[in-house]
Formats: C-alpha cells, sequence, structure tokens
C-alpha cells in the first residue's frame, strides 16, 4: 500500500483529522501556532492510502540549526495513526520530512504505551532510542471511562480525605477568565521561585490560552475573587494534559489543589474526554501528590531518533553535551 503524504492548510480540517485518530492535544493546531510563535516553524500534514482515506496525520515542530545539521524535525506526542498503521504512517511522514525539511533527523515522543506492537517495531525500522527527553515517559493516566465512584476508589484514602475537606472550605472553584489569567501566571511565578523551576515569559502562555481556545481549560480556586491555586490542561477530543498548576501559600494551607485537580478531572469527564494524563512522574513530593490519585502507574514509548542525514552520529554525540551546557548556562544566569 502506498502512503500519499499533503501538507494540510485548514484548521478545521487538522482537528478534525487529530481527533478521528484520538490524537493528543499537542497535535492539535492551535498548540502548533504558539510553537510557531515562539521559535519554531510548523508543519501539518495529512498521510491518506492509495484510495485517498485518512490512516494518520502528524504535526511536525522543526527547529533550525547550525550549518551542517540545517533543522531538527520533532513530532510532540505524535503521529496520530489508524491502528495497526503506526509505523507506515511514521515511515512516510520520516521519508516527507527528509525530501521536505532536510533535517538532520526527526524524533519523536509519540502517544503510544511502552511494550506495545507499534514500540517494539521501532528499532527495525532505523529508530533508536535518544536520552534527549523533552516529555516525561513515566506518568499516570486515568481511564475517564470509568464512574466517579471508581475513579474515587482507586484514590489513596488521604486523597478522598482531603477532597473532602478541601471541598468544604470557603474557596470558589470553576474555570477561569482571560481577565483573571494574569493571577494565575503571579501563581505560577511564586511557585517556580519556591520550587527552583524555571517558566517561559507570560506571552508564552497568553498565545496557548489563546491559541488553544476551548481546548485549553484554565480551572483555579478562588477565596473571594482572589487566586490561591489554579490548574491549566490542554484537550483534545480524546485526551487531556496537564500543562502546568501552582498555589500559594493560603492555597496551600487549604489543600485547594486536591479539590482543583478532582474538579479538572470531573470536567475532562464530562467533555466525554477518555483519557487524563498527569503529565509525567518524578522522584518529588509533586508525583507523590499525583500517585494519590491513581493506583498505577504508565510507561510511554519515551524519546525515539532517526537519523535523516549523513550528520546525524555528530549531531547526535554533540546534542547532550550542547544541552547540559544550557541548563548550566541559565542556571548560572538564575544565580
Amino acid at each position: 500500500m502506498t502512503l500519499n503524504v499533503v501538507p494540510c492548510h485548514v484548521r478545521e480540517q487538522w482537528d478534525s483529522a487529530v481527533n478521528t485518530h484520538q490524537g493528543h492535544p499537542m497535535q492539535l493546531w492551535g498548540w502548533g501556532e504558539t510553537k510557531a510563535a515562539h521559535n519554531w516553524s510548523v508543519d501539518r500534514v495529512l498521510v491518506n492510502d492509495d484510495a485517498g482515506k485518512l490512516v494518520g496525520s502528524a504535526q511536525i515542530l522543526v527547529r533550525k540549526l547550525p550549518f551542517p545539521f540545517r533543522s531538527l524535525a520533532y513530532l510532540a506526542r505524535g503521529p496520530q495513526a489508524a491502528p495497526g498503521q503506526e509505523i507506515q504512517v511514521l515511515t512516510a511522514v520520516a521519508q516527507y520530512v527528509q525530501n521536505v525539511h532536510k533535517s538532520v533527523a526527526l524524533s519523536i515522543e509519540p502517544d503510544w504505551a511502552e511494550g506495545t506492537v507499534p514500540v517494539a517495531a521501532l528499532p527495525a525500522t532505523g529508530w533508536q532510542r535518544s536520552q534527549s527527553t523533552i516529555l516525561i515517559p513515566r506518568t499516570l493516566i486515568l481511564d475517564l471511562n470509568r464512574s466517579e465512584d471508581e475513579l474515587l476508589g482507586a484514590m489513596s484514602k488521604k486523597t478522598r480525605q482531603y477532597i473532602r475537606k478541601s471541598g468544604r472550605e470557603a474557596l470558589d472553584y470553576r474555570a477561569v477568565s482571560a481577565a483573571e489569567l494574569p493571577q494565575c501566571l503571579a501563581v505560577y511565578k511564586e511557585t517556580a521561585a519556591r520550587a527552583d523551576f524555571g517558566i517561559h515569559a507570560d506571552d508564552y502562555y497568553l498565545d496557548i490560552f489563546n491559541n488553544l481556545g476551548a481546548g485549553s481549560p484554565v480551572y483555579a480556586a478562588f477565596d473571594g475573587e482572589t487566586v490561591v491555586a489554579f490548574l491549566w490542561l490542554a484537550a483534545s477530543g480524546a485526551t487531556a494534559f496537564e500543562l502546568y498548576g501552582g498555589m500559594n501559600e493560603t492555597g496551600g494551607n487549604l489543600k485547594a489543589n486536591f479539590s482543583l485537580k478532582w474538579l479538572a478531572i470531573q470536567e475532562m469527564k464530562a467533555r466525554g474526554v477518555a483519557r487524563y494524563d498527569f503529565n509525567g512522574l518524578l522522584n518529588d513530593g509533586v508525583s507523590k501528590f499525583k500517585f494519590g490519585f491513581a493506583d498505577h502507574e504508565d510507561l510511554l514509548a519515551g524519546t525515539w531518533d532517526k537519523g535523516l542525514s549523513p550528520w546525524y552520529p555528530v549531531f547526535a554525540k554533540a546534542l547532550p553535551t550542547a544541552r547540559k551546557a544550557m541548563r548550566k548556562a541559565r542556571g548560572l544566569i538564575k544565580r
């Protein structure tokens, strides 16, 4: 079977294609528009069989690199593909990237579970694991087809207690309007300073909110008119994905993050979303908090590269060193 790869320039057609194959919100048009405004270019392609039937799609992010590497192409939680045709779609997309963008490599972090047939087939088709991970593969994914009672039953006893306790506090839990978003960003800056992690400038987050629209809901706990905790999601038809969150001292004292996360889960379930991804697990306090909401953990495929240029071995060797230098430079600047 011959697969044809064709660019897509119409937002409605694109998002429909993503949702047809239960794609991830990082493959939606609005996410690509945001990345295109912040140092990437974006190329969206539909993959059709020889009868013209849609069998897959991929939102390709391209970052320019110095000579002789030209560029790096990246699929965030992509591609989308009809069941059983994941490798064929991926092969067609890689060939397109090589022909059109002349990239040194295509890097992917697909929304595929580790141990599945598509992941097992990657090495035999020219892909190799990479340590240059952006999206953490170890995570928690809730099945929102389960009832609320079943979801609550899978939580730890302490988490259920804190949901009830924080729900009784004099806080209002609801979606955030555009006018209230600066309050969330102020809480996020406070959280980042306290936990010592880096964040983007405000315009990046505002672009996400505006470009994704209903696909990027933000929920907050309000003490009167003041945001004390917030949780920011991205959502496609099939998957909700936690992007950002934080709380101030008041929110922490009132355990607002427990009821807030439960609200977000309920809202996504009411939308008909099937999967709720907590976006990564590390060995930290935030991950311990996340574990209270599930009785399992999930492992996704991780990061895979396919070299598309004779320069790929040089690039693959240089990239980890370059990233370490960038992290060190950021740390020195921060200090």
